[in-house]
């Protein structure tokens, strides 16, 4: 099935919950609201003319206006993808997790949460993957200042461009 086609069998169950399909190129897309992302993933899960049995990735995306979770989900079964997306605010992100639909998208919200602060509502174990537990902020976020230093070791770093051009002097 076409993504087009996958798009407008959800939008006929979950109506105007969702908010936008685009025939983007190279993926086009559909946007759902946040409230019903859960059920447009079981929908797409168990629904037999699409069974999209795998969240093959899961990411997040900072805009200047607000943040993305961006889902990518294939079926084995008939051999064909979508991808949702979740526009969420800046300010306290937040969206319900995917995790007991798809076992794989416990990593991938952990990543996203540690480096973007999307929170995942009903998440089993969410902690920061990447980052130390203490670390400032989101370094992933469009306006993320890295410290100076963290626990007294400097995070500054010397350009190896300007040490290769000194060497050739």
């Amino acid at each position: 099935m076409e993504p087009l086609a996958i798009y407008g069998r959800l939008k006929e169950k979950l109506g105007d919950r969702v908010i936008e399909i685009a025939d983007a190129k190279p993926d086009p897309f559909a946007v759902v609201e946040p409230k019903a992302i859960v059920e447009a993933g079981r929908f797409m899960r168990d629904d037999p003319q699409l069974a999209m049995d795998c969240l093959s990735n899961e990411s997040g995306v900072d805009y200047k206006d607000h943040v993305e979770v961006v889902y990518h989900l294939f079926s084995y079964r008939h051999r064909h993808g979508a991808v949702l997306k979740v526009k969420l605010p800046r300010e306290n992100p937040s969206v319900a997790t995917l995790e007991e639909i798809w076992k794989s998208a416990n990593w991938m919200e952990r990543e996203i949460f540690d480096l973007l602060g999307v929170n995942f509502e009903g998440h089993s174990d969410l902690r920061r993957i990447l980052m130390p537990e203490d670390w400032p902020g989101y370094p992933l976020r469009k306006d993320f200042v890295e410290p100076l230093e963290y626990h007294g070791i400097s995070t500054v770093r010397e350009s190896p461009i300007i040490r290769l051009e000194t060497k050739k002097k």
